[in-house]
């Protein structure tokens, strides 16, 4: 029998104070079953080259919960160790095994092992008083027994054991019980452990007579599926099978609409599938839906550093033994190998949506409600991916048609649009509608002067047109209610009036009433005597401003609390006007005045609460007004 003490590398002690390592607890079941597999992936490549003889058997890893006792088992039948590896292993912390196996057998699968760092094995000891290990290696040599209580000393000793492989006995403190919890182990499990490539088993002893028959049921098949789709070629695999995963992946979700198989080794490794999932209104969007595996071991799905911003809409898997992780693997730290993964999922992306889109614009077209949202995002945070969306981005067309919807590309609709869209500046002015509904009028208004009006109705749509303006050229953007419709294209043209100046003045001061919460500014010009007699409109770069900073858009958030600017134009060819200047009753004109600005503010939907009531009851009054005017006309 051997004793003695642990010998620490004091370069690595630091790790191992602050409460042995991880901040996580429940991350010493990920570690423990990590080592696990690294001991049966081990036995696999020795037995492959020769080295390890004989047959290897069923290679599992069972997870044993004893409550009654308190304990925790890890059971492999991998590789094992020998007296002096475990003298070598465990009494020198921060030793890596896994990392002198890779040393030594480079080029033989070397990828397949997880650990890098020799600290997990003492993830143990924060929820352990004491641990044992029992264990016998490939080789023709004793069993071994190894114990501590997480203080420097430990025992050593040879013991009699029949099978191959090792196994971990935790014996959990009393601040740790939580751990005694059949459910909650085999939740840590399914979370971190459920696609490693060996066989995973949990066995909970303290099972009722009643549940042992479920159990029994449950323990037939592994917790785990070892060969994901990821881990296969693209050939090898169907779309129900793609799907298939995504349920597996996400058990409540529809559909995914596509997605992209990752397969690179060079000059990095790096495998998964991401999907785009079906979104079908802006307050669907969820980020955190990428998970990050090293090596088939669940790290983490917070992988902002590894994916684009623009893609953490996407959901699925990333797995890369080349994404360096800390010791605890819950962090990515700073590595050429993450900016150029990085690059190669937005260049991989570009080329697919850019593939479907040539090869099946149809299917791209009726998939863009949802893939609007990714592109657009893309395209404002990442300027790659611009020059590469330019080509596929679509605008739907606002015009309600029987049939399919019509759709532009930037080029479309330069083509379809310039001859009478281009302002004097020289810039195409894209005239879009935020609300085909509410801004119905002004959408038929501009349609029937020719211009194409597109939809831009998604909530990134207002940060989206500003980032474009900056950075398409000679391209403005001007929302279809922003201007009378002969204005919306600014070409210097004057529109005269069939009114007086002195008559274009009294209409002014008619219709330059206060209206609480609004800045209203009148004007009169001479539009078509077809066109309604007041048009409300909202000039563009003020609204734009309010819609950023109801958003929180940072420097324009103070804009968010203003008035609304509402620009009334007052069509002075319009025949009404006529009428309404001879009125001698000066109380009825304010009136009639007032009513028409209202059915304009209200054709914007900003006539609310008690002046939409005013408006009601004005409009009661007028229409009982003339009925009694027609009754003595009749008289």
């Amino acid at each position: 029998m051997q004793k003695g003490q642990i010998r620490v590398h004091t370069e690595n002690i630091f790790p191992i104070i602050k409460k042995f390592l991880y901040s996580d607890h429940e991350i010493f079941i990920r570690e423990l079953v990590s080592n696990a597999v690294d001991a049966s992936q081990k036995l696999k490549t020795l037995t492959s080259i020769g080295e390890a003889k004989g047959n290897i058997g069923d290679l599992r890893i069972d997870v044993e919960l004893d409550a009654k006792e308190k304990t925790i088992s890890i059971i492999d039948r991998g590789v094992g160790m020998t007296q002096e590896e475990v003298d070598k292993y465990l009494n020198q912390v921060a030793f890596s095994g896994a990392e002198e196996f890779v040393k030594k057998y480079k080029g033989q699968n070397e990828e397949n092992i997880i650990g890098k760092f020799g600290l997990g094995f003492y993830s143990a000891f924060m929820v352990s008083e004491r641990v044992e290990v029992y264990t016998k290696s490939y080789k023709d040599e004793p069993a071994t027994y190894w114990s501590c209580d997480g203080s420097p000393e430990f025992e050593l000793y040879s013991i009699e054991k029949p099978d191959r492989g090792t196994k971990i006995v935790l014996h959990i403190n009393e601040e740790s019980k939580e751990f005694l919890d059949a459910s909650r182990i085999k939740a840590i499990l399914e979370k971190f452990c459920r696609f490693l490539p060996i066989p995973i088993y949990f066995i909970d002893k303290g099972a009722s007579a009643e549940d042992k028959k479920d159990q029994e049921k449950e323990e037939e098949k592994p917790i785990n599926n070892t060969s994901p789709a990821w881990t296969k070629k693209p050939s090898e695999l169907t779309k129900e099978d793609y799907e298939n995963f995504y349920k597996e992946l996400y058990p409540f979700s529809e559909t995914p609409l596509f997605w992209i198989h990752l397969n690179v080794d060079y000059p990095f490794n790096l495998t998964g599938i991401l999907y785009f999932p079906k979104i079908k209104q802006s307050y669907e969007i969820q980020k955190d839906k990428i998970q990050l595996y090293s090596n088939q071991v669940f790290v983490t799905d917070e992988v902002k550093d590894v994916v684009p911003e623009f893609l953490m809409l996407l959901h699925g898997v990333i797995d890369s033994p080349d994404i360096p992780l800390n010791v605890s693997r819950s962090y990515l730290q700073g590595d050429p190998n993450v900016k150029k993964i990085n690059a190669h999922i937005t260049r991989k992306v570009a080329d697919k949506l850019e593939e479907i889109f040539r090869n099946e614009r149809n299917s791209f077209e009726e998939k863009w409600e949802s893939l609007g949202l990714f592109v657009k995002y893309g395209m404002m945070t990442d300027d790659k991916f611009l020059e590469k969306a330019n080509k596929f981005l679509i605008m739907e067309d606002a015009a309600v048609n029987e049939g399919a919807k019509k759709f532009y590309t930037l080029e479309e609709y330069r083509t379809a649009a310039e001859g009478l869209q281009k302002n004097k500046d020289g810039k195409l002015v894209i005239i879009y509608t935020t609300d085909p509904i509410q801004q119905d009028a002004y959408v038929q208004a501009a349609q029937a002067k020719g211009y194409k009006v597109v939809k831009m109705e998604t909530l990134v749509d207002a940060a989206f047109i500003n980032q474009m303006e900056m950075k398409w050229e000679n391209v403005q953007f001007t929302r279809v209610d922003a201007d009378i419709t002969d204005n919306l294209i600014d070409k210097n043209e004057e529109q005269s009036s069939v009114l007086n100046k002195d008559e274009e003045e009294k209409l002014k001061n008619l219709f330059g009433v206060q209206i609480p919460e609004l800045h209203v500014t009148v004007e009169v010009k001479g539009l078509s005597a077809d066109a309604p007699p007041v048009v409300a409109t909202r000039p563009e770069f003020m609204r734009r401003m309010k819609d950023m900073g109801a958003m929180g858009g940072g420097m324009a958030s103070w804009y968010a609390n203003m008035p609304d600017e509402v620009t009334l134009t007052v069509n002075g060819n319009h025949k009404i006007y006529q009428t309404l200047l001879q009125e001698n009753n000066t109380q009825m004109q304010e009136k009639q005045v007032r009513n028409l600005a209202d059915l304009a503010l209200l054709g914007q939907g900003l006539l609310k609460g008690n002046a939409l009531t005013s408006f009601i009851n004005r409009s009661v009054e007028l229409m009982q007004g003339e009925t009694k005017s027609s009754l003595i006309v009749e008289a």
